[in-house]
């Protein structure tokens, strides 16, 4: 494999950390998350990123030594952009770095790893899927006003906002901490972790039927959330449109999507992105027969995150929007209700 060390000194380091880390994690920190909901589901989040890789690292065959190899090169990339993340968003107080970087990481990642398998096929065919999803989710973030030339600059997601004037986030060091170990470090290592699968399926049998078909969905799933932010967009565009022009709000009073795929979805477009993650998992399975491999652990804690964002975002329309409730009654979170 071209540009793989033959050092292999430290290639489990990632693990090993894990693994210390799981050993030290602060018992004040644990006697914190007692006392506050807010705060048990950050600890909660927090051990599920410690405890499943090394799980699922335990319960399948362990990673090769190229595989270590690999781990070991694009977690240095992971360090260097967290890094950055943590850094940048203390000093400009915009905590919505990683956000930038959500879609943009991964591209990074599937090319680094295409390039250290030495361009071998299924790595690229990954590597490809991931930059179209990437450059759609990239596209959807810019045009609310998420990049800018000063790079350190851009929109921020208001939910920082919200979740910063929390009365468990009014100490300097609770927001720091947070900002350290959950926006920025678990954020990215998350992003990193999704696109393991890659490493797993490295130096297997060529492509074949299913590599296309898995293919495939990935492009179906990129297609469907592109409809989904679409039609978020739309209404969102019209409705401030009217609020600004003093016009009658209509059908946009209620304040919410609910029409087109949010009719049978309360969040069809966070449905898609897990769904995404979850089809390049199975490129692993394709690749090596194992229908539960230690990279599933990105995936699994993808849906984990996306069940407390979800949570989140609903608490603060339900409180902005009355209607939200008897929407949220009828409408499945991820899929339709048919009962």
């Amino acid at each position: 494999m071209a540009g793989i060390s033959s050092d292999h000194s430290c290639s489990r380091a990632p693990f090993v950390f894990f693994i210390t880390l799981s050993k030290l994690f602060p018992t004040f920190v644990v006697e914190l998350a007692k006392t506050n909901t807010m705060w048990k589901t950050v600890i909660f989040l927090l051990a599920t990123l410690i405890g499943l890789p090394i799980a699922a690292y335990y319960y399948d065959t362990p990673p090769t030594t190229e595989q270590w190899d690999l781990i070991w090169s694009v977690g240095t990339t992971f360090f260097v952009l967290a890094t950055l993340c943590f850094l940048v968003s203390s000093i400009t107080k915009n905590y919505s770095q990683v956000d930038k970087l959500w879609s943009i990481a991964p591209i990074i990642y599937a090319w680094q790893l295409a390039y250290l398998t030495n361009w071998e096929q299924r790595m690229v065919l990954i590597a490809i899927v991931i930059s179209i999803w990437g450059i759609r989710l990239t596209y959807n973030f810019s045009r609310r006003g998420a990049y800018q030339w000063k790079f350190w600059e851009g929109e921020e997601d208001y939910r920082w906002a919200i979740l910063r004037a929390k009365p468990e986030f009014q100490a300097p060091w609770k927001w720091f901490l947070f900002n350290l170990f959950f926006i920025s470090y678990y954020q990215m290592a998350l992003v990193l972790l999704i696109v393991f699968p890659m490493i797993k399926a490295a130096g297997h049998s060529g492509l074949g039927m299913w590599d296309y078909i898995l293919a495939g969905l990935v492009v179906f799933w990129v297609v469907i959330e592109f409809i989904a932010d679409q039609q978020q967009y739309d209404f969102q565009t019209e409705k401030h449109r009217r609020i600004n022009a003093g016009e009658p709000l209509g059908e946009y009073a209620h304040g919410f999507t609910r029409h087109g795929l949010w009719s049978i979805s309360r969040h069809p477009n966070y449905a898609s992105e897990q769904s995404v993650w979850i089809t390049i998992y199975f490129f692993s399975v394709v690749a090596t027969g194992s229908w539960f491999n230690w990279s599933a652990a990105g995936a699994i804690l993808l849906v984990l995150l996306f069940l407390g964002s979800s949570n989140f975002s609903e608490e603060i329309t339900a409180g902005k929007y009355p209607e939200y409730a008897a929407y949220k009654k009828k409408t499945g979170r991820y899929f339709p209700k048919f009962w």
